[in-house]
């Protein structure tokens, strides 16, 4: 989808930072770190835990945006035969924080990295982050490595893990590794990034398994404002995204099989959904046949066309549900009768991001002892079955710092704007009261509330009349025209 460049007044930037540190003390987030966190994370990063394993042979690079410093993984991948081996670094946070202690503690009150338009509420301190336990290119940083052989087609033959030390060579992002492959001048590492990252979404599609390709809504700062834009994921995203999936699935099987682990799951959305989702597509101009199956229609569509766009937004509407699960067959605690994730069509852990994730270190834990045969530390077994709810806490956090930044900036973008006309797609109904819905405008991309005097058509086109633009209540309505 193209850029959408929808921009907002730079004079009232300084209310919208306002409004965002006064979202922030609502929540009660921090502002910065109690003196015990900061001193623990400087002791900790001049004496970090360093595997005896040595694998700084490794050409592994990184692939992230532009300028991050808080470098989770690396990777490096290679021929092998008529397959494929991947090596997958992730950051051994665990090399850092001491149990129990003060960056542990506040880690367990963040639980995850929080991202608004103006700042990131971290989830450890900058100097283990965003510098000694990251893996940026050229340092020495203890890792858990994994090594995942694939066949010619792309399907897992073995995976191991354990600590080594490493060192990254490069640091790309998602936008160079895509030129360089589009323009032919990629090297043999990019170019087996892309041809493992498209036999690896064929095996998902043979799964059944779908990812969604849904453009990202992103508040920038822009000269002394803010814009609202949609930025379309390049094919470069999702070949990176497929190696941190198999490595998720990967670590998954080995906790299922050990019978002790922590689990994403997302169960399948009922057909009603299903039956939603092909009103909006008929409303958006999507071809959906009858006998196409929904992974199929999903493969057919282009994120840079708008009424696309649109409608894979609608689709996330699937993905309601996901959770953790976590079990230890020890304790009497059985993996769920159903372990699988539904959009992957497989069972799946997440332990690829533990500087911005508070539970990924305890997969790496588990899954690292488990590959050597040895019992988890006593911290991780004893805190695993607290964890689901914890993490779950914090992601319901994070969706709704998201929704209350981008209602924010929608609310600036259309505030002075009341009585304007603009067409829209209504894309829910309140079934006890279905004069009340919910539509997205094509333009600009605004979703709001809409009350008629008559039932609203779920998934068709209307004319809509904007009411109300309160950026201090972060509100916008709409009416039928």
């Amino acid at each position: 989808m193209p850029r959408q460049q929808l921009r907002i007044r730079a004079a009232d930037t300084a209310r919208i930072n306002r409004e965002l540190a006064g979202l922030r003390e609502g929540l009660q987030l921090p502002s910065g770190w109690p003196p015990e966190v900061a001193a623990e994370a400087e002791r900790a990063a001049g004496v970090p835990r360093l595997p005896e394993f040595d694998a700084t042979d490794l050409e592994l690079f990184t692939v992230d945006p532009p300028g991050s410093r808080d470098l989770d993984q690396a990777m490096g991948l290679a021929r092998r035969g008529d397959g494929y081996r991947v090596h997958y670094a992730i950051a051994d946070v665990a090399a850092f924080v001491r149990p129990g202690g003060a960056v542990d503690t506040e880690a367990h009150r963040r639980v995850q990295t929080l991202y608004f338009p103006d700042v990131r509420v971290p989830l450890h301190p900058a100097r283990l982050s965003e510098d000694a336990a990251s893996l940026l290119p050229g340092e020495l940083r203890p890792a858990l490595l994994w090594q995942i052989d694939l066949d010619a087609d792309g399907t897992v033959l073995l995976a191991d893990v354990r600590r080594a030390r490493v060192r990254s060579r490069r640091r790309l992002d998602y936008q160079g590794v895509q030129e360089a492959v589009d323009g032919g001048s990629a090297d043999g590492q990019l170019r087996l990034l892309a041809e493992i990252g498209r036999l690896r979404e064929q095996r998902e599609a043979d799964r059944g398994g779908v990812s969604l390709p849904v453009p990202e809504q992103e508040i920038e700062p822009e000269d002394g404002g803010y814009r609202l834009a949609y930025r379309a994921p390049r094919p470069a995203d999702g070949w990176n995204a497929q190696i941190s999936l198999l490595t998720g699935m990967a670590a998954a099987d080995l906790m299922l099989d050990a019978g002790i682990g922590l689990l994403r799951t997302l169960p399948a959305a009922p057909e009603s959904a299903y039956q939603r989702l092909r009103r909006t597509a008929k409303a958006l101009d999507v071809d959906w046949p009858p006998d196409t199956p929904y992974p199929a229609l999903i493969r057919s569509l282009d994120p840079q066309r708008a009424h696309h766009a649109a409608f894979l937004k609608e689709c996330t509407g699937l993905l309601r549900g996901a959770g953790y699960h976590a079990f230890d067959a020890a304790r009497g605690i059985a993996p769920p009768a159903d372990p699988g994730h539904a959009a992957l069509a497989a069972p799946y852990a997440h332990c690829t991001a533990p500087l911005r994730r508070l539970g990924d270190r305890y997969v790496q834990e588990l899954c690292v002892a488990i590959a050597c045969g040895t019992e988890p530390p006593a911290w991780v077994s004893e805190q695993l079955l607290e964890l689901p709810a914890l993490l779950e806490g914090g992601d319901r956090r994070a969706r709704e710092i998201e929704r209350a930044c981008v209602d924010l900036v929608e609310a600036e973008l259309l505030h002075g704007r009341e009585g304007e006309r603009f067409d829209a797609v209504v894309i829910d109904v309140d079934e006890r009261h279905p004069a009340k819905g919910t539509v997205q405008l094509r333009e600009p991309a605004v979703v709001g509330r809409c009350e008629g005097d008559g039932p609203l058509p779920l998934g068709e086109r209307v004319e809509v009349r904007l009411t109300l633009a309160d950026p201090v209540a972060r509100t916008v309505r709409f009416a039928p025209a």
